[in-house]
Parts: C-alpha cells; structure tokens; sequence
C-alpha cells in the first residue's frame, strides 16, 4: 500500500470513527442493551471503505481540496447501514455466523432479539443522521433518495439502475444451491454489495455539489452540469463496488480465518453465488483488474482531482483482506 492511500485510510477512519462516536447513543443511555449492541457492531473495527470513499468524492466534486462539512457525518450515515446490513447477514436465519471483524457477531453477543432491533435502530438512526446534514434540502432529499434505493429492494429505481442491496440479499438467499449463472452472480454482487459503495459514491459528490451551488461563485465552479458529474460517479462506484466484491469472493476461497477477520470459505461450503465459482481465480482476478480500469476511465472529467479516488479503487483489488 502507498503512502498516499495509507494517509487516506488512516485520516477517513479517524474522521468517520469521531462522527460515529458522536452520533451513535452512549452505552450507558436507555435502554442499554440495544445501544450496547449497536455500538459493539460499528466499533468492532472495519476498513471504512464506504464513507472513506464518499469523503474522498465530495472533496473531489468541491474542487476545495477540502471534505465539505456535513461529508463526515454522511459517511457514518453510511457505515451506520454497512453495518446494520452485516448484522442482519450474520443472522441464523441468513448467513449464520459467529465472527465479523475478529469478533463474535452481535447476536452471538448480545441474542437474536437484541441484534435484529439493533440492525433496525442502525437504519433508522442513519436516515436521521442524513436529514440534519447542513446542505440546502433539495440536496439532503436528493441525498435520501439515491440512498434508500441503494439500500432497498429496487422498487422505483431508474431503468438500468441494480436493486438495493436488501434486494441481492434476497436473491443471494433465494441461489443458495443453485448452480450460479453468470447473469445471477452479476445481478447479486451488483446489489448486494455494488449498490452501497456506489451510493457511497453518489451522495458524497451530491453533498460536493451542495456544496458547491451554496457558494456565491459556485455554480461557475461546477466543471460540468450536476446530472452529468453524477453519472460519471455512478459508474465509477458500480465498476468498483463490482470489483470489491470480487476481489471479496477470491480472499474468501484463498485466505483464512484470521487474515479475513470472519469465518473463511464460507460462501463455498453454503453453494453461494460467487463470481470464481463462475468463472475461476486467475480470471476472477482479470474482471476486477479491468472493472478497475473502467471505474478510473469514468472519472477522467476531473482530471488530478480524481487521484484519492483512484488510488483508493486500486486498494479495493490489491488488498489481501
């Protein structure tokens, strides 16, 4: 890893681990128990990945070589909802796992009951944290909203855009067994995990737009028009948030327990959906290189400003865990 995406790394969780600590209820506020969990689930460590890269694209968008206010806590918005979703996934009923992170999962902890209601508060609180960021309100609502597609089950998404990730999840559920198509991997990783990185993405460079237009000279500054710069982000976070997953599906068949911080092999012994049960590791490895190259291409309209983000999606296919 380069120094340059190590800063990065280090500096986003520093930031977005003060906004959870902030946001997130103390463990000693009522009732205890739910805030306990919540709280053990989010600081249970983690790479930040998701709102370490919608910093890294409002920084970008605002062209200040600064995060805007408010990008902070919209990063932990989003972690707040990783780790719902992780929670969830860890479930009995779902995954049926008893380490994430390193660390037994909350329901393992804290019982079945305290786990789901702490998954619940995780979401809701996330959509708050979202509703008092100081941006003008046509920005938070634009924000909300490409935020609650990413999360749900597609219902209402614009033509070409992947089910949130609630609707891979079911899918990924609903394959387990199946011997996994090409088209049924695709549409999965997309969702399940596609769908959250690119919203990361997304409503970090709607929050550098708000920015932005709420400056006096700001709409001068945009580099092209809002729906535009958006589309290229889009790209960019579905080609990464794809190669992510990849990348995910290959340590899984090829690292252990404790380089991967959760139970390996695990997707292999359940029959999931995995792009190397399609296609194999060495060619596996190919598709993330050149999704890669695709989410790099999608962001040359911003020219140097881009380079943390490209750097960050280079991270996303060489890491080890």
């Amino acid at each position: 890893m380069n120094s340059e995406v190590q800063n990065i790394l280090t500096s986003g969780v520093t930031l977005t681990d003060a906004a959870l600590e902030r946001l997130l209820p103390a463990a000693t506020t009522e009732p205890h128990s739910i805030h306990r969990a919540m709280r053990h689930s989010t600081f249970a460590g983690g790479k930040r990945l998701r709102p370490i890269l919608c910093m890294e694209a409002a920084r970008m968008v605002a062209g200040t070589g600064q995060i805007p206010a408010g990008a902070a806590d919209l990063g932990a918005a989003i972690e707040m909802a990783h780790t719902y979703s992780l929670i969830h996934d860890d479930l009995p009923a779902l995954d049926n796992d008893d380490l994430r992170r390193g660390k037994p999962t909350c329901h393992v902890v804290f019982g079945e009951a305290i786990a789901i209601l702490a998954g619940d508060a995780l979401q809701n609180l996330a959509f708050q944290v979202i509703s008092n960021l100081p941006t003008p309100p046509a920005t938070i609502v634009a924000i909300l909203h490409d935020f609650a597609l990413a999360i749900g089950t597609g219902v209402g998404a614009p033509t070409g855009i992947a089910p949130g990730m609630i609707g891979g999840q079911v899918m990924d559920v609903e394959g387990e067994g199946q011997k996994p198509t090409p088209e049924l991997v695709e549409r999965i990783h997309r969702a399940k995990t596609g769908a959250l990185i690119a919203t990361s993405i997304v409503t970090g460079g709607l929050l550098g737009i708000g920015y932005l237009l709420s400056q006096p000279d700001g709409e001068k500054r945009l580099i092209r028009e809002p729906a535009n710069l958006i589309a290229h982000l889009r790209t960019f976070g579905e080609n990464a948030g794809l190669a992510f997953q990849i990348v995910d599906d290959i340590l899984d068949m090829t690292q252990t327990s404790a380089e991967l911080g959760k139970t390996a092999g695990k997707d292999t012994a359940s029959d999931k959906a995995t792009w190397p049960a399609v296609y194999g590791i060495e060619q596996s490895k190919k598709d993330a290189a050149s999704l890669i190259a695709d989410a790099f291409a999608a962001l040359a309209p911003f020219g140097e400003a881009a380079t943390p983000l490209k750097s960050l999606a280079q991270y996303l296919v060489d890491r080890t865990h």
